[in-house]
Formats: C-alpha cells, sequence, structure tokens
C-alpha cells in the first residue's frame, strides 16, 4: 500500500492524511504482518543524494530490530522540508540537510536530532596544470576563479568560510567575469550539469557522483578534468551535512535505538554491498516521478566513499553542529540560525 502513494509529496498531505491513507508506519501504527504478532512501522524521509544512501542499508534491511519496521521515502531536495512542518509532520523520522534543521526544528519543540548521517561530498576539479588544493596552497588560489556549485548554499558558505579561516579574501563574480588579481574569485554555477572544461574557470567545486562522472567523461578530451582537492580535507576532516532528527513523540521509544543501530550498520552496508544492490535498495524508496542523483553508470566505490557517510550520535556531535552553523551564520547571517540545547538528543 505505501508505495501506490510515494509519488505524493509531503506538501501535498498532512502527516494525519498519510497516516489515515497508508494504513501503516507513519506515525507509529502497528500493524501484525510477516507473520509477527505486532510490529510498530514508522515513516523515514531523506532528500535525494549523498543523505539518502545513508538509509541505503535500512532500506535493504527495514526490520533490524524486532518490533520495529521502517518505511522510507527518498523525495526530492526541495521537498524534504515539507515532510518535517505542518500541523501534523509526516516524518516519524528525517534526514535533512543541517542548515534546514536549524532553521526549520532548532527550538527542539517538534523533533529532536539524533545524529549526523553525511560529513560532505564536494571535491575540486580542474584542467591542465593546475595544482591540487590543500591547506599548504590554497593561496594559489589567489588571482584565480573558482566555478561553485551552491555557492549560496552549505557547500559555497563552507568554502568561503575555509578562505576566511585562511586569511585569503574573495569575491562573487559579476556578470562580466572580471577576475580581481587580489582575490580568490567565486562564480556561482547553478547545479553540476553546467559544469565543463571550457566554462571558463580554474578551478570548479561540485559534489559527487557528478566529480566522479566528470572526470570519467572527459578522460578522451583534449581538456580532461582531474581530481583537484576535497572541501571536507580543507575544513578538517569534513563538517556536518546531513543530520538525521526524531519526532518527539518517538523521541523516548525503543524505535529511536533501533534506528541509530541501522545507520550504524548501514555503514558496513555500504562498505560491503554490490553497487547494483546499493542501487535496488534505494529504487524501493523513490517517490514516483523522481529522477534519482544515483545510477548505474555513476555509482562506484569511490563515489560511495566520498560521500562521506559516518553516523555520529548528537552527545558526540553537538559541539561540531553548533561551531559550523556559527560558521554559515558568520559568512551570512541570514542563512541558518543557532540551535538550542534541546534540539540535540543526548540519550
Amino acid at each position: 500500500m505505501h508505495k501506490l502513494f510515494k509519488g505524493i509529496a509531503c506538501a501535498a498531505m498532512s502527516g494525519a492524511v498519510v497516516c489515515g491513507m497508508l494504513g501503516i508506519a507513519a506515525c507509529g501504527k502497528k500493524d501484525n504482518d510477516n507473520g509477527h504478532d505486532e510490529w510498530t512501522t514508522y515513516s523515514v524521509y531523506a532528500p535525494d543524494g549523498a543523505p539518502a544512501l545513508a538509509l541505503a542499508g535500512l532500506i535493504a534491511d527495514p526490520t533490524p530490530v524486532s518490533p520495529y519496521k521502517f518505511e522510507t521515502t527518498i523525495v526530492k531536495a526541495d521537498v524534504i522540508r515539507t515532510c518535517v512542518t505542518g500541523e501534523d509532520p509526516a516524518a516519524d523520522f528525517c534526514v535533512l540537510p543541517v542548515n534546514l534543521a536549524a532553521t526549520l526544528l532548532g527550538t527542539g519543540e517538534s523533533y529532536q536530532m539524533l545524529g549526523t548521517v553525511t560529513n560532505g561530498n564536494m571535491y575540486f576539479l580542474t584542467t591542465g596544470d593546475n595544482p591540487a588544493l590543500t591547506t599548504e596552497n590554497l593561496s594559489t588560489l589567489v588571482g584565480k576563479s573558482v566555478g561553485v556549485v551552491q555557492l549560496n548554499n552549505v557547500p559555497g558558505l563552507t568554502l568561503q568560510a575555509v578562505l576566511g579561516d585562511a586569511g585569503l579574501s574573495y569575491t562573487v563574480m559579476g556578470n562580466d567575469n572580471t577576475v580581481d588579481p587580489a582575490k580568490v574569485n567565486l562564480r556561482a554555477f547553478a547545479d553540476a550539469t553546467t559544469v565543463a572544461a571550457d566554462a571558463g574557470c580554474d578551478y570548479y567545486l561540485c559534489p559527487e557522483p557528478a566529480v566522479s562522472a566528470k572526470i570519467k567523461g572527459s578522460a578522451s578530451s583534449p581538456k580532461p578534468f582531474k581530481l583537484a582537492g576535497d572541501l571536507q580535507q580543507l575544513h578538517g576532516g569534513g563538517y556536518p551535512q546531513a543530520v538525521i532528527v526524531a519526532k518527539n513523540s518517538v523521541i523516548g521509544t525503543d524505535a529511536v535505538k533501533a534506528m541509530t543501530d541501522s545507520l550504524k550498520a548501514g555503514e558496513e552496508y555500504l562498505k560491503t554491498a554490490k553497487a547494483e544492490d546499493i542501487l535496488a535498495a534505494l529504487q524501493q524508496a523513490y517517490a514516483n516521478g523522481l529522477a534519482p542523483s544515483f545510477n548505474a553508470q555513476n555509482l562506484t566505490s569511490g563515489v560511495i566513499a566520498n560521500c562521506s557517510v559516518h553516523f555520529t550520535a548528537s552527545k558526540d556531535c553537538k559541539d561540531d553542529v553548533n561551531a559550523f552553523l556559527q560558521e554559515l551564520i558568520s559568512v551570512n547571517s541570514s542563512f541558518t540560525k543557532t540551535v538550542s540545547d534541546s534540539f540535540f538528543y543526548m540519550g
């Protein structure tokens, strides 16, 4: 029954309607299928892309701890906010970008953060003789142009924070693409599809899986792309990119432990499962009409590793999340918000 309604965006219905129409999981409804006396099923939502990988193991084995079962739906990134908002939000558990979680849920009144699930998937591309970027040679970007996918979102703001910490001045290029020789020149790219070797920049900051696809796709061209650095390493080893939250009505139940145990097990699943099995698992959860980021041509073990899937409980990452939010706010004060202590689940 659940799969019949995956094409309906969270925004089109309240959580109550989801529960009523599906007759299962959403909102912790109990059933008695699969030969068990009683299951309690919970709704789980995630945006397409790297955050969805964190749930691949859960989707492949949705009953990791009896008597809990999880029904997962992967939606477009711009829809995920609707799954945790409204009078009766649809999601019992939800993966979403840390900045969005802080902005929408940071008071802790409706959801609490269980932990981080991904830690950055942004890498630099370049052509020719340009060197790979490290913390030691980052100043080589002065006078150069850097095309940035999502310049005004977490990736771009994180890069700006890194440049600021390194004492490097930067500017956002205007429509005439004039380069300031005394600054790092940032140019906004709407998405990775517009990044090309002849797009006019010295470096490009892109997400996986686009990075690996562009390196592979340009290998035989006159100006092949090559990997030229890792934003996560420039930031000190990663940053809290996506988090998982649980509805307060779920907090305090054993389902929280069942979920976090599954997320931990999911890391090992991604390391050992075949790419086709991971894709098959994800396919079960995609909302109808969604064109997924991952497919047989771009999902490799390297891409999976570069998506930095790792669960860290709130009690172990609270300080890092608070510090990262402050970094983002220091670059753009209206981008996100600080959060209250009650936002973090410390169990």
